[in-house]
Protein backbone atom coordinates (compact mmCIF):
# COMPACT_ATOMS: atom_id res chain seq x y z
CA UNK A 1 0.00 0.00 0.00
CA UNK A 2 1.02 3.53 -0.61
CA UNK A 3 -0.31 6.53 1.23
CA UNK A 4 0.17 10.25 0.96
CA UNK A 5 -0.79 11.81 4.29
CA UNK A 6 -1.36 15.54 4.57
CA UNK A 7 -1.91 17.54 7.74
CA UNK A 8 -4.88 19.76 6.95
CA UNK A 9 -6.73 22.68 8.43
CA UNK A 10 -9.75 21.44 6.50
CA UNK A 11 -10.53 18.98 3.71
CA UNK A 12 -13.56 17.71 1.85
CA UNK A 13 -14.53 15.24 -0.85
CA UNK A 14 -17.29 16.03 -3.35
CA UNK A 15 -18.94 13.57 -5.76
CA UNK A 16 -21.52 14.80 -8.29
CA UNK A 17 -21.67 18.20 -6.55
CA UNK A 18 -22.49 16.55 -3.18
CA UNK A 19 -20.03 16.81 -0.29
CA UNK A 20 -19.60 13.22 0.92
CA UNK A 21 -16.94 13.91 3.59
CA UNK A 22 -15.64 16.99 5.32
CA UNK A 23 -13.26 17.62 8.23
CA UNK A 24 -11.54 20.48 9.94
CA UNK A 25 -8.15 19.87 11.62
CA UNK A 26 -6.82 16.43 10.83
CA UNK A 27 -5.39 14.16 8.16
CA UNK A 28 -6.21 13.66 4.52
CA UNK A 29 -5.00 10.21 3.47
CA UNK A 30 -4.71 9.33 -0.23
CA UNK A 31 -4.47 5.53 -0.40
CA UNK A 32 -3.22 3.33 -3.24
CA UNK A 33 -3.55 -0.45 -3.21
CA UNK A 34 -1.56 -3.05 -5.12
CA UNK A 35 -2.35 -6.71 -5.82
CA UNK A 36 -0.12 -8.21 -3.11
CA UNK A 37 -1.22 -6.04 -0.19
CA UNK A 38 -2.21 -7.94 2.95
CA UNK A 39 -3.77 -7.42 6.36
CA UNK A 40 -0.23 -6.90 7.69
CA UNK A 41 0.17 -3.93 5.32
CA UNK A 42 -3.15 -2.52 6.54
CA UNK A 43 -2.21 -2.91 10.20
CA UNK A 44 1.27 -1.42 9.80
CA UNK A 45 0.08 1.56 7.75
CA UNK A 46 -2.91 2.35 9.95
CA UNK A 47 -0.73 2.16 13.05
CA UNK A 48 1.87 4.51 11.56
CA UNK A 49 -0.73 7.03 10.41
CA UNK A 50 -2.71 7.03 13.66
CA UNK A 51 0.43 7.57 15.74
CA UNK A 52 2.15 9.98 13.33
CA UNK A 53 3.37 12.94 15.39
CA UNK A 54 2.98 15.85 12.98
CA UNK A 55 0.85 18.21 15.07
CA UNK A 56 2.43 20.89 17.23
CA UNK A 57 2.55 20.76 21.01
CA UNK A 58 2.45 23.85 23.26
CA UNK A 59 6.10 24.57 22.41
CA UNK A 60 5.52 24.57 18.65
CA UNK A 61 7.24 21.19 18.21
CA UNK A 62 5.60 18.52 16.03
CA UNK A 63 5.11 16.10 18.89
CA UNK A 64 1.39 15.19 18.87
CA UNK A 65 -0.65 12.76 16.78
CA UNK A 66 -4.09 13.38 15.31
CA UNK A 67 -5.84 11.81 18.31
CA UNK A 68 -4.04 14.07 20.78
CA UNK A 69 -5.26 17.20 18.98
CA UNK A 70 -8.82 15.92 18.56
CA UNK A 71 -8.44 15.82 14.79
CA UNK A 72 -10.31 13.80 12.19
CA UNK A 73 -9.35 11.91 9.05
CA UNK A 74 -10.56 11.33 5.52
CA UNK A 75 -9.29 8.41 3.41
CA UNK A 76 -9.57 8.68 -0.37
CA UNK A 77 -8.75 5.80 -2.71
CA UNK A 78 -6.21 6.81 -5.34
CA UNK A 79 -4.95 4.16 -7.75
CA UNK A 80 -2.70 6.73 -9.43
CA UNK A 81 -0.26 6.39 -6.52
CA UNK A 82 0.88 3.25 -8.37
CA UNK A 83 1.50 5.07 -11.65
CA UNK A 84 4.52 3.91 -13.59
CA UNK A 85 6.25 6.62 -15.59
CA UNK A 86 9.27 4.57 -16.63
CA UNK A 87 8.38 4.42 -20.33
CA UNK A 88 6.99 7.28 -22.37
CA UNK A 89 4.85 10.12 -21.13
CA UNK A 90 1.61 8.29 -20.46
CA UNK A 91 1.54 6.71 -16.98
CA UNK A 92 0.74 3.03 -16.70
CA UNK A 93 -1.35 1.69 -13.84
CA UNK A 94 -0.76 -2.05 -14.06
CA UNK A 95 0.78 -2.06 -10.55
CA UNK A 96 -2.48 -0.82 -9.03
CA UNK A 97 -4.87 -3.51 -7.82
CA UNK A 98 -7.99 -4.12 -9.84
CA UNK A 99 -11.17 -2.76 -8.22
CA UNK A 100 -12.39 -6.18 -7.06
CA UNK A 101 -9.20 -6.51 -4.99
CA UNK A 102 -8.58 -2.85 -4.15
CA UNK A 103 -12.06 -1.98 -2.89
CA UNK A 104 -12.21 -4.57 -0.08
CA UNK A 105 -8.65 -3.73 1.01
CA UNK A 106 -9.51 -0.02 1.00
CA UNK A 107 -12.59 -0.74 3.16
CA UNK A 108 -10.52 -2.89 5.54
CA UNK A 109 -7.99 -0.07 5.86
CA UNK A 110 -10.71 2.46 6.66
CA UNK A 111 -12.16 0.15 9.34
CA UNK A 112 -8.73 -0.45 10.85
CA UNK A 113 -7.96 3.27 10.94
CA UNK A 114 -11.33 3.89 12.61
CA UNK A 115 -10.42 1.31 15.24
CA UNK A 116 -6.95 2.81 15.75
CA UNK A 117 -8.32 6.36 16.01
CA UNK A 118 -11.38 5.27 18.00
CA UNK A 119 -13.66 7.39 15.80
CA UNK A 120 -15.36 7.42 12.41
CA UNK A 121 -13.22 8.24 9.39
CA UNK A 122 -14.54 10.09 6.36
CA UNK A 123 -14.16 8.55 2.92
CA UNK A 124 -14.56 9.30 -0.70
CA UNK A 125 -16.55 7.03 -3.01
CA UNK A 126 -14.42 4.19 -4.35
CA UNK A 127 -14.04 4.44 -8.13
CA UNK A 128 -15.97 7.71 -8.45
CA UNK A 129 -14.79 10.93 -10.02
CA UNK A 130 -14.06 12.87 -6.85
CA UNK A 131 -13.15 16.48 -6.22
CA UNK A 132 -10.87 16.78 -3.19
CA UNK A 133 -10.29 20.16 -1.60
CA UNK A 134 -7.86 20.80 1.22
CA UNK A 135 -5.83 23.38 3.01
CA UNK A 136 -2.51 21.70 3.71
CA UNK A 137 -1.32 22.97 7.08
CA UNK A 138 2.42 23.50 7.16
CA UNK A 139 2.61 22.27 4.48
CA UNK A 140 3.10 18.83 5.99
CA UNK A 141 2.98 15.87 3.59
CA UNK A 142 4.31 12.40 4.46
CA UNK A 143 4.53 9.46 2.04
CA UNK A 144 4.37 5.81 3.08
CA UNK A 145 4.96 2.59 1.16
CA UNK A 146 4.37 -0.65 3.04
CA UNK A 147 6.83 -2.45 0.77
CA UNK A 148 9.56 0.11 1.49
CA UNK A 149 9.23 1.00 5.16
CA UNK A 150 11.51 4.02 5.53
Amino acid sequence: MRAVVQRVSHASVTVDDIVVSSIQTGLLVLLGVTEDDTIEDIEWLSGKISRLRIFEDDNGIMNKNVMEVGGDAIVVSQFTLYASTKKGNRPGYSNAAKPEIASPLYEQFVHRLERDLNKSVGTGVFGADMKVTLLNDGPITICFDTKNKE
